[in-house]
């Protein structure tokens, strides 16, 4: 399970350090990529750019994306990725703080698999981290991907 990689996509380096924290607080070892902006989180998605040298095919099992994000938003990133044949089926867990109905509306006119609003309390972000975990990473049946199967 192991080399199922989580792709991270935050730009807030306190959110980050949490997330990652949480995750392995919550005994999920899978590796993270981290993209903190949604240029580099599509960059890494498409393999170009400084990710032009990944494989391709080679995709993330999960997306942990945050919605307000620089450069290109969270939800232009999942509006691409949702319109490409490589990209369209991955997993995407909107992970935010946002407490606006619209964006929860938004992610998932816009094909977000699960909507999570990140918990203040560390305790609840660790066992919302470690539940994400399970389920993306060890219970979910993801569906094959273009190259990938």
């Amino acid at each position: 399970m192991s080399d199922r990689v989580i792709l991270l996509v935050e730009d807030n380096p306190k959110d980050e350090e949490l997330t990652l924290r949480a995750l392995k607080k919550g005994k999920v070892i899978n590796p993270v990529v981290v993209a903190r902006d949604g240029v580099e989180a599509l960059d890494y998605l498409f393999a170009r750019g400084d990710h032009e040298k990944r494989a391709p095919a080679a995709m993330p099992q999960v997306i942990l994306l945050d919605l307000k994000l620089p450069r290109v938003d969270g939800l232009e990133v999942l509006k691409t990725m949702r319109a490409d044949e490589r990209t369209k089926l991955l997993p995407v867990v909107v992970l935010t703080s946002s407490n606006e109905e619209q964006d929860l509306i938004n992610s998932y006119s816009l094909g977000a698999n699960s909507y999570v609003r990140k918990p203040v309390d560390f305790a609840q972000f660790v066992e919302a981290a470690r539940q994400l975990g399970l389920y993306w990473l060890v219970l979910n049946e993801t569906a094959p991907l273009a190259g990938r199967r």
